[in-house]
C-alpha cells in the first residue's frame, strides 16, 4: 500500500521543491563567499530531511489527518505561547523556542494548522451556512488568537502574513465580499488606534519605506541597497558571485530576507523571473491539485497552502524592491532558515496527501 502511494506521488511537484532548494543552495553558497560553509550545507541537509518528512505526511490516512486538525491547531498555538515563557531571544526579537536542541519558530508553524483548521471546519457545515455571520465567529477565534501572540513577539511580517492568509481563504470558501468590505473599512479606521501598539523600530521602517532617503543610514539602509542591487544587476546580470553589493557588504541580511536581492544582483532581471515563474508553476501545481480533488477538505488545504506560498513570496519580493516595508518575510526554499523551510515541507506533504487522495468522496 505504501509502496503503491510512493508511486503515485506527485513529481513534478517534487521536482519544483527541489529545484527551487538547489537555487536558494546556489545562493547561499554565493553569500557566503564561494563556501557551503555556514548556510548552504546545512540548507540542503534540512531540506532532504523536510523532504522525507514530507513525504512521510503524504503516506499517512487523510482521515487520521482530518480527525486531530483543531489538536494540532491548539499543540502549535500553545508553542506559539509558549515563546512567552521560554522564548529565546534573536535579532531584536523572542520569537523562537528550542525544543531538542533545536530552534524552531512556532508563528511558522501555527499557519499551517490555520489551514488544517479552517479547511476542517469549513468542510463540515453546510454550503448555506457559510455564508452566515454566525458562521465566522469560530474562524475569526482561530486567525486573531495566533495574530495576537505574533504582535507580542514582536513579528510584524508574520502577523500580516497570518491575517492575509486568513482573508484568502474565507475568500475561497466563498464569504461575501461586502463582508471583506466592510472589514478593509473597519482596518482603516482602526491603524491609527493600531499604531499606538506597535514598536518604535517598526514604526520607523513603515515611515523609511514612504521615504527611504529620510534615514539613509539608518532604518532605511537595507531599502536603498536592495534597490541598488536589483538595479544593477540589470537584464542579465552580473555574472555568479559578482555582485558588487553582496561582496563589499552593502547588502545587509543577504542570506535570509534579501537572497532575492542578491539573486537579482548576480543573474538580472531574467534570473529574478526564472525564481518567480518556477514559484507559479508550484502554486498552479498546488491549484489544479485543489481542484480536481472531490472533498471541500482537500480543496480548502491545497488552495490554503497555495495561498500561504503566494503570500511569502508577494511580500518578501515587494520588500526587497521597495512595494511595502521592510517586514522580515523569507523567500521560502531559497532564504536560509530552518523553521521556514519545516513549515513549507510539511504543507507540500499535505497537498501531496491530498493528490493521493483526492477521489474520496467526502471526509468525515
Amino acid at each position: 500500500m505504501i509502496f503503491q502511494k510512493l508511486k503515485n506521488l506527485n513529481y513534478l511537484l517534487i521536482f519544483l521543491l527541489i529545484l527551487l532548494s538547489f537555487i536558494g543552495a546556489a545562493g547561499l553558497y554565493s553569500a557566503a563567499d564561494g563556501s557551503y560553509q555556514p548556510w548552504a550545507s546545512r540548507h540542503l541537509i534540512r531540506f532532504y530531511v523536510f523532504l522525507l518528512i514530507a513525504i512521510v505526511i503524504s503516506t499517512i490516512d487523510i482521515k487520521l489527518i482530518y480527525k486531530y486538525c483543531y489538536l494540532l491547531f491548539i499543540i502549535s498555538l500553545l508553542l506559539l505561547i509558549s515563546v512567552e515563557v521560554i522564548g529565546v531571544l534573536g535579532k531584536g526579537a523572542t520569537r523562537w523556542i528550542r525544543i531538542f536542541g533545536l530552534s524552531i519558530q512556532p508563528s511558522e508553524i501555527v499557519k499551517i494548522t490555520i489551514i488544517l483548521a479552517l479547511a476542517k471546519f469549513y468542510n463540515d457545515i453546510k454550503f448555506e451556512n457559510v455564508k452566515k455571520i454566525s458562521y465566522l465567529f469560530f474562524p475569526f477565534l482561530i486567525l486573531i488568537i495566533p495574530f495576537i501572540f505574533v504582535v507580542i513577539q514582536p513579528d510584524l511580517g508574520t502577523s500580516l502574513s497570518i491575517i492575509m492568509l486568513g482573508i484568502f481563504i474565507l475568500f475561497i470558501v466563498g464569504i461575501r465580499l461586502w463582508k471583506f468590505i466592510l472589514g478593509f473599512i473597519a482596518t482603516i479606521i482602526s491603524i491609527p488606534i493600531l499604531l499606538q501598539f506597535i514598536k518604535p523600530y517598526q514604526r520607523e521602517r513603515i515611515i523609511s519605506f514612504l521615504n527611504p532617503e529620510s534615514d539613509p543610514l539608518g532604518q532605511g539602509y537595507q531599502l536603498i541597497q536592495s534597490k541598488i542591487a536589483l538595479g544593477s544587476g540589470g537584464a542579465s546580470g552580473k555574472g555568479f558571485m559578482q555582485g558588487t553589493q553582496s561582496y563589499l557588504e552593502y547588502l545587509p541580511e543577504k542570506q535570509t530576507d534579501f537572497i532575492f536581492t542578491l539573486i537579482g544582483e548576480e543573474f538580472g532581471f531574467l534570473g529574478t523571473i526564472f525564481i518567480i515563474c518556477l514559484f507559479i508553476l508550484l502554486i498552479a501545481v498546488c491549484y489544479f491539485i485543489s481542484i480536481k480533488c472531490f472533498h471541500s477538505f482537500g480543496k480548502i488545504l491545497a488552495l490554503g497552502v497555495a495561498s500561504n506560498i503566494f503570500i511569502y513570496v508577494f511580500m518578501n519580493v515587494a520588500m526587497v524592491s521597495g512595494l511595502m516595508p521592510v517586514v522580515g518575510i523569507p523567500l521560502p526554499l531559497i532564504s536560509y532558515g530552518g523553521s521556514v523551510m519545516l513549515s513549507i515541507m510539511i504543507s507540500m506533504g499535505l497537498v501531496l496527501n491530498v493528490d493521493l487522495n483526492y477521489n474520496l468522496k467526502k471526509i468525515k
